[in-house]
């Protein structure tokens, strides 16, 4: 596992396999940690075999890492013996004999859609950096758009004529995105209005669409910050304040009030339409306990 195979490894997830940037970076991360602790205790990274990545499995445990953890580690195993079969290496696959926790079904964090509107209605258009946050939210709400393609977004990607935007997500796949009504008119005064004043201070003008107070590209560390400051400003409580909680709201939403699933999956750049079914059963769990405990009911 020397520095060249590893970039030639990277180099196939994100070429070969289309990879987002984030998953090479987490696949990185696990690599990087499983040659660690290799090193700790002693053992060769290679061949990986079941007693090593059993006895690194209950460490990853021992550290209170999450069931969700331990299946992508092993994922990165699978991944890295196939790449390395495909190279003309004889490795065995012992990834695929060990047996992995199961991960609990966890239900999407939503926003109820008063919520939503106090959230919007937290930012202070008046200033650039609150019609942008408005913008930004309005757009994660309005489309579904992942954190991810939030802060990709670029001028380009908007057809404001047809009030269309173009996004790249999960696997590099382009899917087109409706935005309407007041997204689209707080999108075009933050264009008009706020963007000019924030990219003047970048003596590089950004391509991309939402910038910082500092004009560079918004980052998705920023984009939590945002919705945690405008969600804190609206009373909501933080256990359920992240930048996904707004695509988790959209989908809720849109199905509650009628959305068929292969439309929703469409907009939401599902994969597979067992993605988006999650939606339903979370739909489902709403409404057994609303039936259960409204008086009313």
């Amino acid at each position: 596992m020397d520095a060249r195979e590893l970039v030639c490894f990277f180099d196939y997830l994100s070429l070969e396999r289309g990879c987002s940037a984030n998953t090479v970076r987490a696949y990185r991360s696990d690599l990087a940690n499983w040659r660690g602790f290799c090193a700790q205790n002693g053992l060769d990274p290679l061949p990986f075999d079941e007693s090593k990545i059993a006895r690194y499995l209950r460490y990853l445990t021992a550290q209170g890492k999450a069931k969700s953890t331990l299946q992508r580690n092993v994922a990165v195993f699978k991944t890295y013996t196939r790449f390395l079969a495909n190279e003309g290496r004889d490795v065995p696959e012992a990834a695929g004999r060990i047996d992995l926790p199961q991960k609990g079904q966890q239900l999407p964090q939503i926003l109820t859609e008063g919520e939503v509107g106090r959230l919007l209605g937290a930012c202070d258009e008046s200033k650039a950096l609150g019609l942008r946050d408005r913008a930004l939210l309005e757009l994660a709400y309005g489309c579904g758009l992942r954190a991810s393609e939030l802060c990709s977004l670029r001028l380009g990607d908007l057809d404001a004529t047809a009030g269309v935007l173009r996004t790249r997500g999960k696997g590099d796949k382009e899917r087109q995105i409706p935005y309407l009504g007041e997204v689209r008119q707080i999108l075009e005064r933050y264009v008009d209005e706020a963007r000019p004043a924030l990219s003047r201070k970048n003596p590089i003008e950004p391509r991309e669409l939402f910038l910082s107070r500092t004009g560079r590209p918004l980052e998705r560390s920023e984009l939590w910050r945002i919705v945690r400051k405008r969600g804190t400003a609206a009373g909501i409580s933080k256990t359920r304040l992240h930048p996904h909680a707004l695509r988790h709201s959209f989908a809720s939403h849109l199905l509650r009030r009628g959305m068929d699933l292969r439309t929703l999956q469409e907009l939401l750049g599902h994969a597979s339409i067992n993605t988006t079914q999650k939606y339903t059963h979370f739909d489902m769990e709403i409404r057994e306990i609303y039936d259960r405990y409204h008086p009313r009911a």
